[in-house]
């Protein structure tokens, strides 16, 4: 080997055993751990052990040499690493990392390269409301016992997840278990919790995680209730087995054929998780499955003895760690079913150890279906639901039990009656997942934020132009849409073929492809629609002349031009006849074995396949309905055809099977989705729902992350004060269903420092009049001529300029006019009301003024006349996205101004905005609308009738105006006759609400 192979290798192995010796503690200084580790190697290592080798080395490496890679794994680790004794500051920023290099000993400049080939990760982390609680799950509790999470870890890392999504599992993972009860504690506690994701973003893996750690730690006997399908809690088994429990705990000394997963492809092919022999034999602890892929739970008729826990020390309890860290983990993956979980329950009244000494650990996933109860207890002899009621009898008899569910659609577990002492209510704590790097979720479909008409948008600036297509109906037949979906099916088909071919992928390609039509839950349904996409197939002609044509126009009109801004980096087709070689081999892999479809509905004589992604691939339209709905993964779905209505907010989430991960071919991702159908008397919008959920969802989680700041080192607030956070946006469709939920109100909203913007106004002709007379008065104060205003972000570089007119208003005058508003939805502003009322007539008064913006375009044109004095002002062009909410009113480039005038950014650089800002004073930015249909008969400088003019706003309140108790919200609830249920008022003084 040539002597700069030997060296290079030689550093490799020096650095590896310093990272190796520094581990999961805390940076030490670099040149004394290599000089250390040179001694036990080859003499010319200590040649490599110096600071000046590894500044020569980083000056020419590339982001994926081994060793930035080597540094790249533990520097991550201590960018996540929470609470560490040896840095002040909050991890993944600038400062964690700097106290890393000082601790490190290095100098400046390998610092800075370091920073350009590994920088700081600065995703965000789990957000966390939580009662206090005793801390006990700390490395120091946890020396030498880890085995099933390291093993885990590493799993993952081999597989290809980058070092930051790993790490960042491993905080989010912590972020449960710490919360959990201590399984050695004397005194027994029973912790419950909720952890919300997004639908189809690796809640298992999250899951996964915890009960690594937790079994680690000592829970003895874990339940994953996975389901309610027998599907779905196959595939959740399965990947567990995989994962997690290993090839050795799963043959348990059989030979390998005798496996129940010896038909499994990564089964043979060496893709499960190994340990070398049973991690009993390896000085750990062995995990016995109770369930298999394929058998649910079962009665056990040998004695209950596989539940048994032996105890090495039969005068201790079981959750002693002397017995406890030497008994064996069982693990059961059960259906929510009353029948089976009845099974569980009668069981586990026969074990000889006693339930009290059992540390058990129950993961409901998708907790949000029939876990809860939907019976009103209320009434005279009303019982529980049926699962909820098995659910409640595994806490009831488990006093060590700890529940923690799983869900992406939180809204039915948060509105669970908290004085319920027997219910799944996460008392403990409410953790809120972040959004995964790399995840397509119901905001990559929508343009939330977006101001722009609809003439401007296009398929790189708008979510919805690149990946959404309507579904319109004629005569009651939709099969000329449905023909164009199958085609679009095709056609990406043979764009995953091209993909492979033209390299890109690396040792990757599209094991599966899937088309979903979603259309009913009925069985009968999905037989007529068999038949109708069965003939469409046929008739299709996608090896033909006819069928090649409408394909050709499909991919020049839509595949073309959004491949060409979206497609990342991945191969295009230059033209159609690039990649018409392509669509014959995708049409035979789809239908070649003339069974181009698969129905998954539980009817066996239309059933036409498994879709089984485990055991084949599938390149297959799949039909279905409540099987395919919820929480079953649709590996490879590219084409999504759905008309299915649903009457709630998470019923219809947890429909969107469009969501997930889409590596290589997210610019193929379609979906084909119902507009303005009849329900009942009402005209619906599938579209407008799903965007109306997305907008609910977005709310709660940003009240979460504001909320979960401590203050003075306690919670702000707890579980049981978040039902109030939850929003309801659309008046036909609720968060969830009417029986599930209870009996909050938020009261207040403090928001210092923030832009607010009320979207609810009315649509009556004599409230549009009302509140347009009640701000003329204001507009004609204002200055007669607009001023220039900018405001200049340093980090980014942007500058947001525009012109405005200007005023001045007392507080008292504002809270005046915005008490007398009148609203399509008064309860959405009530709240921000509150707190006005609170910093300007409450107690010292926390505002001195308001500085009241009208922005004026830069342009000529949509201008109108307000009032009587002949002046003209801007108008803006808004529509509502469902009566009576509109979307987004304000412009961005206005709400930089805002926030400066209201002391909640940093100098402008703009001498003319400075101008305006002063201590204690506030902003309202105003934006008189004109909706479609008052603007086609509208001419540039007319006066507007007072009736078809929406005078909408929005408003940032003084920075400076908070609360002394350094709360920002204040709630009412109907119960506080118990301990642990919602406090009726937040601030607890005389006169309080």
């Amino acid at each position: 080997m040539p002597l700069s192979d030997s060296a290079a290798a030689l550093r490799l192995d020096l650095h590896a055993q310093v990272l190796g010796d520094m581990g999961s503690g805390k940076p030490k200084r670099l040149v004394r751990a290599l000089e250390y580790q040179a001694e036990d190697l080859a003499a010319e290592a200590m040649a490599l052990a110096n600071e000046a080798d590894f500044l020569s080395v980083l000056r020419e490496a590339r982001s994926t040499d081994r060793l930035v890679e080597m540094w790249r794994k533990q520097l991550t680790r201590w960018d996540y690493n929470e609470n560490v004794p040896w840095s002040p500051h909050s991890p993944r920023t600038d400062a964690r990392r700097a106290d890393v290099y000082t601790l490190l000993g290095i100098g400046d400049e390998t610092g800075k390269l370091l920073d350009s080939l590994v920088p700081v990760s600065k995703a965000a982390g789990a957000v966390v409301i939580s009662t206090e609680h005793k801390a006990w799950y700390t490395p120091q509790s946890l020396q030498g016992r880890p085995w099933y999470w390291p093993a885990y870890r590493k799993l993952l890392a081999d597989k290809g997840w980058p070092e930051d999504v790993v790490a960042g599992l491993d905080e989010a993972t912590d972020r449960v278990v710490e919360r959990l009860a201590d399984p050695t504690a004397p005194e027994a506690y029973q912790s419950k919790g909720l952890v919300v994701g997004y639908v189809q973003s690796g809640k298992t893996a999250n899951f996964a995680g915890v009960i690594a750690k937790a079994i680690d730690a000592g829970y003895r006997l874990v339940i994953v209730l996975g389901g309610t399908l027998n599907m779905l809690r196959a595939q959740t088994q399965r990947r567990l087995d995989m994962e997690l429990v290993g090839r050795e705990n799963i043959m348990r000394g059989a030979s390998e054929y005798e496996s129940d997963y010896a038909d499994d492809p990564a089964w043979s092919q060496g893709r499960f998780a190994s340990f070398g022999a049973m991690p009993s034999a390896l000085g750990a602890f062995d995990v016995h499955r109770m369930t298999t892929r394929d058998i649910d739970y079962q009665s056990l008729h040998m004695g209950i003895a596989a539940l048994e826990s032996d105890k090495q020390e039969p005068g201790l309890p079981l959750y002693d760690p002397r017995n406890l860290h030497r008994a064996a983990a069982r693990l059961m993956v059960v259906k929510k079913n009353q029948r089976v979980l009845g099974k569980l329950v009668k069981d586990l009244q026969k074990i000889q150890t006693p339930l009290s000494e059992i540390p058990v650990l129950i993961i409901d996933d998708e907790s949000d279906e029939a876990s809860v109860n939907t019976s009103d207890l209320a009434k005279p002899n009303t019982e529980r639901t049926a699962i909820n009621k098995k659910i409640s009898e595994l806490l009831r008899m488990l006093p060590r039990a700890q529940y923690v569910g799983y869900t992406a659609t939180p809204f039915a577990n948060v509105f669970i009656d908290p004085s319920d002492t027997e219910d799944i209510f996460p008392k403990d704590f409410i953790i809120s997942l972040p959004r995964p790097d790399g995840y397509m979720g119901a905001r990559d479909f929508h343009d939330l934020d977006s101001d722009l008409a609809d003439e401007e948008r296009t398929y790189a600036n708008s979510n919805e132009k690149a990946h959404v297509r309507s579904i319109v109906v004629e005569d009651d037949d939709d099969d000329t849409c449905l023909e164009r979906a199958m085609d679009m099916f095709v056609l990406t088909a043979a764009m995953k073929l091209y993909r492979e071919d033209k390299g890109g992928l690396g040792d990757r390609y599209f094991q599966h492809h899937t088309m979903l039509i979603h259309e009913s839950v009925r069985q009968d349904d999905h037989r007529q629609l068999l038949g109708r996409v069965t003939g469409l197939w046929w008739n299709a002609g996608y090896l033909g002349a006819t069928g090649r044509e409408r394909l050709r126009t499909l991919f020049e009109d839509d595949v073309a031009p959004v491949s060409a801004v979206r497609a990342d980096g991945q191969a295009v087709p230059a033209s159609f006849e690039d990649l018409a070689p392509y669509i014959g081999p995708a049409a035979i892999r789809i239908g070649g074995d003339d069974k181009p479809i698969i129905v998954v509905n539980g009817d066996k004589d239309i059933e036409t396949g498994e879709a089984d992604f485990d055991k084949r691939s599938i390149w297959k339209i799949l039909i279905g309905g409540q099987k395919l709905a919820r929480g079953f993964t649709v590996e490879g779905l590219t084409v999504s055809y759905f008309r299915r209505r649903a009457g709630n907010a998470s019923t219809l989430m947890q429909m969107g099977r469009w969501f997930g991960f889409r590596k290589g071919y997210r610019d193929l991702v379609r979906l084909y989705l119902g507009r303005q159908e009849a329900m009942g008397k009402k005209e619906i919008d599938l579209y407008e729902g799903f965007e109306a959920i997305c907008r609910d969802e977005e709310a709660f989680r940003a009240e979460l992350a504001q909320y979960s700041v401590t203050v003075d080192g306690r919670p702000e607030i707890t579980p049981d004060k978040v039902p109030p956070l939850v929003w309801q946006h659309i008046p036909w469709l609720k968060p969830t269903s009417p029986n599930k939920m209870y009996n909050s109100r938020l009261v207040t909203v403090r928001s210092p420092g923030e832009w607010q913007e009320p979207t609810a106004y009315p649509t009556k002709s004599t409230d549009l009049r009302h509140n347009t007379n009640l701000w003329t008065p204001i507009l004609t104060s204002l200055s007669t001529e607009p001023m220039s205003l900018s405001y200049h972000f340093a980090e980014s570089g942007v500058s947001h300029r525009f012109a405005a007119l200007t005023g001045r208003l007392e507080p008292g005058a504002l809270l005046a006019l915005l008490s007398d508003v009148r609203w399509g939805a008064p309860s959405q502003f009530a709240p921000h009301l509150d707190y006005l009322r609170e910093i300007t007539a409450s107690g010292p008064a926390q505002v001195d003024d308001w500085i009241v913006l009208a922005p004026q375009h830069a342009q000529p044109g949509r201008r109108i006349r307000i009032g009587g004095d002949g002046r003209s002002y801007s108008y803006f062009a808004r529509d509502r996205r469902r009566a009576p909410l509109f979307g987004a009113i304000s412009d961005l480039k206005h709400r930089a101004a805002a926030l400066r005038i209201a002391g909640a950014l940093t100098d402008s650089a703009d001498v003319t905005l400075e101008g305006l800002v002063a201590p204690r004073r506030g902003a309202i930015v105003l934006y008189p609308i004109v909706e479609s249909a008052h603007r086609t008969s509208l001419a540039d400088g007319d006066t507007i009738d007072p009736s078809r003019l929406v005078m909408a706003f929005g408003l940032v309140a003084p920075a400076s105006a908070r609360s002394d108790d350094g709360r920002v919200l204040r709630f009412t609830t109907v119960d506080s006759s118990r301990e642990g249920v919602a406090i009726i008022d937040t601030d607890s003084g005389p006169g309080s609400a």
